[in-house]
């Protein structure tokens, strides 16, 4: 059945699809759960031959978002602010040759790009361009570059301090080459950390967590590739980078890539090999992080599927995951301190199969507002999904009535005990179209003459959400 589907979708890969709500557990013929297809851009239309990773950019003087895409050849710029008519503004050519790897991260409205591709250093580009492209799609330029290393497989960022750091470089023994990218336009050398070997990813975090020893010091954790370690170093002094401790684990295959908790006390790690290697279902090692000198491994979490792991992300108690063949998986992780991870919902960009292969989604970006979240496949391109309009709370039973339902000109809210205390009404892309706070009757009119034709969503008092249709 899923090759079936795989034939079909191949069928339209030049089409940006858009807006197809996820019923059955379909979305144009892609496998989902609790999750619509807002848009689909293929790898046809930006012109390239394979996707792989990807972040995001809010404008912070319109709140416009955009999507950066790597690509082998260089790294697509995609608006979507309107979710479901996606603009694809262009691209920033490599900065030598193609690569399978290139990553992006982002800082101060800048966006900074490294690849495998020999002598590529850091491409430097001021994101706020994007704000008034004529006649897109365009050819992009740099705006500065970093020759400092060459190739690297990732950048990491700690946005609060000013600091990049390139891993798997070819300087440092491939592990953690600093730079100071305070002034973007200008980065500066920054020395490196070579004592633990080849780093392949890692996070940066200004530390918050449960060890007081480190409270305020910058802390690298990182995933070492085939030397099969995590590591924990305190770089806060890049003149004396110290490392504080490593940690390994049973059934390693590749130690690719991982994410703290929010409370910087847990680290979700994925291994890239270990699904083939050993032949388990998708898994996440989950350490203990309370004494960063002395780190446990906690517990293990098992998808439902074979396929292998890749890149993974924390936000507000959810575990966002790139899950190569089976797709975007989303984990409530609210339940990790009693060793509980739920899977709670996904979205499945290639539907040939679930094997261990590598194969799909690369990257997940779900860092937007209202839900949103980039998945960018191999072969695919491109995807941009959201939270699924049926997966909303209505309660049906609640202490609420609204009504007519459609409604063509005036909403009823009627309460049969509490008081109505604040009602939105938000459209399918988020906008907030009425808004009011401490009213305190029972009984609410509401005008919706002036709104268009389609679907909305009433929320009362912040606990109740009712859909509602305008005809």
């Amino acid at each position: 059945m899923k090759k079936l589907l795989s034939l079909l979708i191949a069928a339209t890969s030049m089409i940006a699809i858009a807006q197809t709500p996820c019923t059955g557990g379909f979305a144009g013929g892609y496998p989902c759960s609790g999750y619509d297809l807002q848009a689909h851009i293929s790898l046809g239309t930006m012109n390239a031959s394979g996707a792989n990773d990807s972040w995001g950019w809010t404008d912070p003087d319109n709140g416009d978002e955009y999507a950066l895409v790597g690509l082998e050849d260089g790294t697509a710029f995609i608006k979507i602010s309107d979710p479901v008519n996606p603009i694809y503004l262009g691209k920033l050519p490599t900065q030598t040759s193609s690569s399978t790897w290139r990553d992006i991260k982002t800082y101060n409205n800048y966006a900074f790009i490294v690849s495998e591709a020999s002598n590529h250093g850091i491409q430097i580009f001021d994101l706020t361009r994007l704000r008034s492209v004529a006649n897109p799609p365009v050819t992009f330029n740099n705006d500065a570059h970093f020759n400092g290393f060459g190739g690297a497989h990732n950048i990491v960022i700690n946005e609060d301090t000013g600091y990049a750091y390139g891993v798997g470089a070819n300087t440092y023994g491939g592990g953690t080459h600093f730079v100071n990218i305070q002034d973007p336009l200008n980065p500066v050398d920054a020395g490196g950390f070579a004592s633990n070997g080849y780093t392949h990813d890692a996070q940066v975090v200004t530390y918050n967590g449960p060890d007081s020893d480190y409270t305020g010091h910058e802390i690298l954790i990182s995933a070492s590739g085939s030397e099969q370690i995590v590591s924990i170093v305190d770089v806060t002094d890049k003149n004396n980078p110290i490392s504080i401790s490593t940690l390994s684990y049973s059934n390693v295959g590749y130690t690719h890539q991982g994410w703290f908790t929010e409370d910087q006390r847990y680290f979700l790690l994925g291994d890239e090999f270990d699904e083939s290697d050993v032949g388990f279902n998708t898994r996440t090692i989950i350490f203990d992080l309370s004494d960063l000198d002395n780190p446990q491994q906690d517990f293990e979490y098992f998808g439902p599927t074979t396929a292998i792991d890749h890149n993974g992300y924390v936000l507000d108690g959810t575990y966002y995951l790139a899950n190569y063949a089976a797709g975007f998986r989303r984990i409530d992780i609210s339940g990790i301190a009693n060793d509980n991870m739920v899977e709670t919902g996904y979205f499945d960009t290639y539907p040939a199969d679930n094997n261990a292969s590598y194969n799909g989604a690369w990257n997940v970006y779900p860092y937007f507002s209202n839900g949103k979240v980039i998945i960018t496949d191999r072969s695919g391109g491109f995807f941009l999904v959201s939270p699924s309009i049926l997966a909303i709370n209505d309660l049906s039973q609640g202490e609420f009535a609204v009504y007519p339902n459609p409604a063509s000109e005036i909403l009823q809210i009627e309460s049969a005990h509490q008081s109505i205390s604040s009602v939105r009404i938000i459209d399918m892309l988020g906008k907030v179209l009425f808004s009011e706070s401490a009213i305190n009757v029972t009984n609410k009119t509401i005008d919706i003459s002036s709104f268009s034709k389609g679907m909305y969503f009433v929320t009362i008092n912040d606990n109740t959400t009712k859909k509602i249709i305008k005809k």
